[in-house]
């Protein structure tokens, strides 16, 4: 299986596609040749990946708010799409609880809007709707949250993610009958995703790379928090593949599918600072973890990817070093030669697809 061959010349959409995840989404879907359409609001920093690559000149940029019902529908309608990536979002734990309605009617009422946009659609469509890991109700045990675990949250952010997997199961059971439907849906929980190109509020990463390319110290809110960080691209070659095997397999319409690093791969918010310190050189950090600074954030989270080995033949390609590496020359690049950095995302893709062919990844092949 070759993703190359399923996605050129294929109509894609992805929404917010100005943002991380979706600005590395749609570069790589070009790459492969796809005709890529993208419905989102403007960037919510500056600077942004999708601007500093100037991509909006080689897509369809709609820029149409995913609570907005009738233009989306009308959008998907006009687009055709042969797949759809559902990524918009309001995806800020700590902005949840300064805008819980914002949160809470982006990310299920924008999904139910999608959803009952594509319940209007005559064509074989695969839709590949992005969750999130904290949809689970996150108790903070050792092992990885599977699939069929209880979805749920303490935060207006996560509880609206468990929410809107809730909505995505009733309205495929409700008017997406398994055999016979042509718009074939899934959705993917994946979080922690690192990579250059990040300036979000309030993520580890982003926080770094401001204060150290001004030479200031960066707070560290939780240093002892582990995540299974991963780099941007490990969950996008996971949506691409899920979105390909679709097509082949009706069986996985209606599925979740967890998208995560290595089950070995936990590492503190500490050691994560302080592997990206190997990479700049004036670097000061500052434990504020007593001050009691903001809302409760958890401590620990970690997936289950059985389900993903098994059915889909995907694992994660990159190790810890790997990630933190990419992710440090991305922004050092920038740093150094921003008006060349499209070519670094594009030579960062091939190289992470290289290192996928060389571990023998059906994806990849």
């Amino acid at each position: 299986m070759s993703l190359d061959s399923y996605f050129k010349n294929k109509k894609v959409l992805v929404t917010g596609h100005t943002g991380f995840k979706g600005s590395w989404l749609i570069t790589w879907l070009q790459l492969m040749g796809a005709e890529v359409s993208g419905i989102s609001l403007d960037p919510l920093s500056s600077p942004s990946h999708f601007e500093v690559g100037n991509m909006k000149k080689s897509i369809r940029d709609l820029r149409i708010d995913i609570r907005d019902s009738v233009s989306i529908e009308k959008a998907i309608l006009e687009i055709k799409p042969d797949f759809v990536f559902h990524l918009a979002a309001q995806a800020l734990v700590r902005k949840s609880y300064l805008n819980p309605l914002e949160t809470w009617e982006t990310n299920v009422m924008g999904t139910l809007n999608v959803l009952e946009a594509l319940r209007k659609y005559d064509s074989p469509c695969s839709c590949v709707i992005i969750t999130s890991d904290k949809c689970y109700d996150n108790v903070e045990w050792i092992w990885g949250y599977r699939e069929n675990d209880v979805l749920g949250g303490p935060d207006p952010y996560s509880a609206s993610k468990g929410a809107a997997e809730l909505a995505i199961k009733s309205h495929i059971k409700s008017f997406f009958p398994k055999h016979s439907s042509q718009v074939r849906i899934v959705s993917a929980r994946a979080g922690n995703v690192i990579g250059g190109g990040d300036w979000s509020e309030d993520r580890i990463i982003p926080d770094c790379v401001k204060a150290w390319s001004s030479n200031q110290s960066v707070d560290l809110r939780n240093p002892n928090a582990t995540r299974p960080w991963q780099h941007v691209l490990e969950p996008l070659s996971g949506y691409l593949t899920l979105a390909v095997k679709l097509v082949e397999n009706p069986d996985l319409h209606g599925e979740p599918f967890n998208f995560g690093p290595l089950a070995n791969q936990n590492h503190s918010v500490l050691e994560l600072v302080e592997k990206m310190s190997e990479y700049w050189d004036l670097v000061k950090w500052r434990d504020i973890s007593k001050e009691k600074t903001g809302p409760y954030e958890s401590g620990l989270l970690k997936l289950n990817c059985d389900k993903a080995l098994a059915l889909l033949k995907w694992t994660a390609v990159l190790g810890f070093e790997e990630t933190v590496k990419l992710t440090s020359e991305w922004y050092k690049s920038y740093y150094s030669h921003p008006n060349d950095i499209l070519q670094t995302t594009l030579d960062q893709i091939k190289h992470y697809q290289s290192f996928a062919k060389n571990k023998g990844l059906e994806w990849a092949s």
